[in-house]
């Protein structure tokens, strides 16, 4: 591996990360002359640290006179018990005609929110919800595209106490109700259309299929074509009002927000639920403000002024961290729509025109813009962008390449990696480092992150389970429905008690950075050898050829060989030349043992409604295990070529 970036001693010296660390160094007494030294403090000093990052960022609200209680406990601490605070106050804090929100569609005209009006509109949403009677720990839902609406209804929800979870218009109505069903919402705010790939598509019978299964509803509100009828009327005790009206029978336009302790629940997010019933994972509103501030600021160098856009639905964990960006008074850029339509520069577009200084994109985004020839470098300006973050899968060595290349020479690469089940990052981004080609940079701050072998013991220098050793803030509350948390420490603290297995296959380096291999569970086994998918995933699709793979260990004969699935451009076929190319490359850049037994071309690879290819469906499906939850796949009808497929019988 080689460097590919480098901060200059001036923009290294002005990065958030180093105001803090000298801040920090006064604050303490002491000196932290190297990241390491600043993370070691983090994690053997965790209250003064998380201290540290409440004074620094500002945080709004009484912090109490304890930091952190029963440390000791996995799970179990209590990060700031005395704690009140409110987690939208903490967002809204400028009252200016600057925008807060920029948003564009496909198709509809970019809307712009000034910060005043942003905090009218929630002010007004809120004093709504009052009157519908929504009272503290209550679930309001979203059934929302990436539009101002929903950032604005989730800002609401927490001003009043609520608790907020979405799902993206392109989830199929059992999919809501597999998740919105769990937790018995009583407010919904629902689209009635959205736009993708130049198709407008028409929410309304599955607005009224879910409408009809939700019982714990009091009122829907519809965002959308004013006037349009969803027939949400049919049911008197859930009536459907229209966005507009709803919100014009407001009777204060001042924010009111109520000060809440430190763990009381802002968001239910869900597990991919590819294998069963989704599992609802309760998040509270001060580990997430923390974890997104520290995260913004010292990882991705936001500062007040700055422009974030990530490119996600309302469905995925990083809209809530882009919704965070608020806190540190940042704009948010919303885009809601294909990235490839009418052309693959359409984001690229929207950077220069709302003058972006984060994006953040999927690895697959970054793949797909290289396999179909762009190069964003030659045709557009970017000169407003200082970060590029890639997370939803590892960023494979050559996409590190085709970024600096193509894209952006001079862009902070920031590849991070954490989890909806801890609503932010394990390992992630230092913008005043170097970035290693093919790495994560460096561990979270106060994240007491490693790597371990199957016995529990450090390992460096070869794959093995990543862990976090001790307790951090933005640990789930509880998971819904789990009163005595059985499955909670079942997801989480079975493998090593006392220790956060996360279930990814990680490798530390010997520049302190991380190489994710892939999911544990889905990790590879021929001959007993544990192979991470993404080593192969790299090699394969460094071939123009192929668009996509996946791959699986299928039982045969007693033992586990692999399968390596590809889609290639459509008209290509899988001759035996491209298998002999496919095969070569992976012998030469990996092992032998890496090398598949069967390659089969497909037509599509399964994905979640995030993007994100799912092994362990496509394993249960070769084996004949039933999949249980089809609704959390955005094409679960390509499953059925995995089942009977013909190449895995021989």
């Amino acid at each position: 591996m080689s460097i590919v970036w480098q901060p200059t001693l001036t923009r290294a010296a002005h990065a958030r990360l180093t105001v803090f660390r000298v801040w920090l160094e006064a604050r303490a007494g002491r000196t932290f002359s190297t990241y390491d030294q600043l993370h070691a403090f983090s994690i053997a000093e965790p209250a003064a640290f998380w201290t540290a990052v409440w004074d620094f960022a500002g945080v709004r609200g009484d912090r109490g006179s304890i930091a952190v209680a029963d440390l000791h406990e996995m799970p179990g601490a209590r990060f700031f018990p005395d704690a009140r605070l409110n987690f939208s106050e903490n967002l809204l804090r400028k009252d200016d005609e600057t925008p807060a929100i920029i948003a564009v569609t496909e198709t509809g005209p970019e809307r712009t929110l000034s910060w005043r009006e942003l905090t009218t509109t929630v002010a007004r949403v809120a004093d709504r919800l009052r009157a519908e009677g929504v009272q503290h720990g209550d679930r309001v839902c979203g059934y929302v595209a990436n539009v101002p609406e929903a950032v604005i209804a989730a800002l609401a929800a927490a001003a009043v106490g609520a608790v907020w979870s979405s799902c993206s218009p392109d989830f199929g109505a059992q999919g809501v109700l597999d998740r919105f069903g769990q937790i018995g919402p009583v407010v919904l705010f629902a689209v009635t259309e959205y736009d993708y790939g130049g198709k407008r598509h028409d929410c309304r019978s599955k607005v009224r299929e879910i409408v009809g299964r939700l019982p714990s509803l009091r009122r829907v509100v519809l965002i959308g074509t004013p006037g349009v009828d969803t027939g949400c009327q049919h049911r008197v005790s859930t009536p459907g009002v229209g966005w507009d009206d709803w919100i014009a029978a407001a009777t204060a336009d001042t924010l009111v927000c109520d000060p809440l302790p430190f763990n009381h629940p802002l968001y239910v997010m869900y597990s991919s639920g590819t294998t069963g019933i989704p599992k609802c994972i309760v998040h509270g509103a001060g580990g997430t403000l923390l974890q997104h501030l520290k995260e913004h600021q010292l990882h991705c160098d936001v500062r007040a002024g700055d422009r974030v856009c990530y490119f996600t639905t309302c469905g995925w964990m990083m809209w809530n961290w882009l919704v965070s960006a608020l806190a540190s008074g940042a704009t948010m850029v919303l885009y809601d729509g294909s990235p490839f339509h009418p052309t693959g520069n359409r984001l690229f577009d929207l950077i220069d025109r709302a003058r972006v200084t984060l994006f953040g994109t999927s690895a697959k985004f970054i793949d797909a813009v290289n396999k179909v020839g762009l190069r964003p470098a030659e045709t557009h300006d970017l000169r407003s962008m200082r970060t590029l973050t890639s997370t939803g899968s590892p960023l494979s060595p050559e996409s590190f390449d085709f970024v600096y290349a193509h894209i952006k020479r001079d862009v902070h690469l920031a590849s991070i990696s954490g989890g909806t089940d801890i609503i932010s990052c394990f390992v992630g981004g230092n913008p005043t480092a170097p970035v290693w080609r093919g790495e994560i940079q460096a561990p979270g701050l106060g994240m007491d992150v490693d790597v371990f072998d199957a016995a529990g013991h450090p390992v460096r220098g070869e794959p093995g389970e990543l862990v976090c050793k001790s307790a951090f803030p933005s640990m789930p509350v509880s998971f819904w429905n789990d009163p005595g948390g059985a499955k909670y420490r079942a997801a989480y603290f079975e493998r090593f008690p006392g220790v956060w297995c996360h279930g990814d296959w990680v490798e530390i380096t010997e520049h302190g950075g991380f190489i994710i291999h892939g999911r544990s569970d889905a990790t590879l086994n021929p001959g007993g050898v544990r192979i991470g998918t993404a080593e192969i995933y790299r090699q394969v699709e460094r071939l123009p050829e192929v668009l996509e793979s996946l791959a699986v260990g299928q039982a045969w004969q007693g033992d586990e060989r692999i399968v390596l699935f590809v889609r290639l451009p459509e008209g290509a076929r899988l001759d035996e030349a491209l298998r002999q190319r496919i095969i070569q490359e992976i012998r030469r850049n990996t092992s032998p043992r890496h090398v598949p037994a069967r390659i089969v071309q497909v037509p599509d690879i399964p994905r979640t409604k995030s993007g994100k290819i799912v092994e362990l469906a496509v394993r249960n499906v070769i084996h004949g295990r039933e999949i249980t939850n089809r609704e959390a796949l955005a094409n679960p009808e390509v499953l059925e070529f995995f089942r009977h497929c013909p190449e895995l019988q021989s």
